[in-house]
């Protein structure tokens, strides 16, 4: 986190893949295109970090979008250049959020906040009016919270619309946690890896077919692999012996 929290003033888009990222990136090209427009991916799981580390590509730290995002800010809140719009969350979350955030950082760093409509995205005119408030506000980082994969195509598909904003940043339920709307997991579950179990316990309705159906079979993908690899490695430890020998 250290090294990319300068480099972000020069802007880009930040996702922050995790394990439904990574089952809807195996089904979905158009999911896919959308990823490639990232400048930084950061991993946002703790089990992905585990199945890195055991498949040999050990993935250097985990930094979700409720660990960057208020890293983030408390990095820049001198900094009187960056302002940043909130995007997520239901009516008036975002704009408690707001004032949170603002109180910590000292200053009005948060300019703005939107709490938008369910299908926002389908709607042109919507989306029109939101960029031109975003625009008006005079932020130069928009952070959005409207959920996966929904604000990944969101930011890639307008984007490009925007002439003020110069980082774009793919947060989550961040807005909520900043809010105080929604708990986060205590920092020792979300260490060892059961941040999702606490939030399918405080969510079920909502979260239950995400980590049920999507993400499960991501148990079997990683073993599968992991048998992979340790035929790999048998082979090469154990070549098979010339016959003229």
């Amino acid at each position: 986190m250290a090294n990319l929290l300068p480099k972000l003033k020069q802007g880009g888009v930040v996702f922050t893949p995790n394990v439904d990222h990574l089952m809807r990136l195996r089904h979905d090209p158009s999911f896919q295109q959308v990823y490639e427009a990232a400048t930084y991916r950061t991993c946002d799981s703790q089990v992905l970090i585990y199945a890195s580390r055991l498949l040999g590509t050990p993935v250097v730290e985990k930094l979700s979008g409720s660990d960057l995002f208020p890293a983030f800010y408390m990095h820049y809140a001198k900094d009187e250049e960056v302002k940043v719009f909130l995007l997520g969350a239901e009516e008036g979350v975002a704009a408690t959020a707001q004032q949170k955030i603002n109180e910590k950082v000292g200053r009005e760093m948060v300019v703005g906040a939107h709490s938008p409509s369910f299908g926002f995205e389908k709607d042109e005119e919507e989306c029109a009016k939101i960029i031109e408030m975003i625009e008006a506000s005079g932020a130069n980082v928009l952070a959005v919270g409207v959920g996966s994969p929904k604000q990944e195509n969101w930011i890639c598909a307008h984007k490009d619309k925007f002439k003020n904003i110069t980082l774009f940043l793919a947060i989550g339920a961040t807005i909520d946690f900043e809010a105080g709307h929604v708990a986060r997991a205590p920092k020792w579950i979300s260490e060892v890896g059961l941040e999702w179990l606490f939030r399918l316990l405080s969510e079920p309705r909502r979260l239950w077919k995400r980590y049920i159906l999507s993400d499960l079979p991501f148990v079997w993908l990683f073993f599968k692999e992991l048998i992979k690899r340790d035929r790999t490695v048998g082979s090469t430890k154990h070549p098979q012996l010339d016959a003229n020998n």
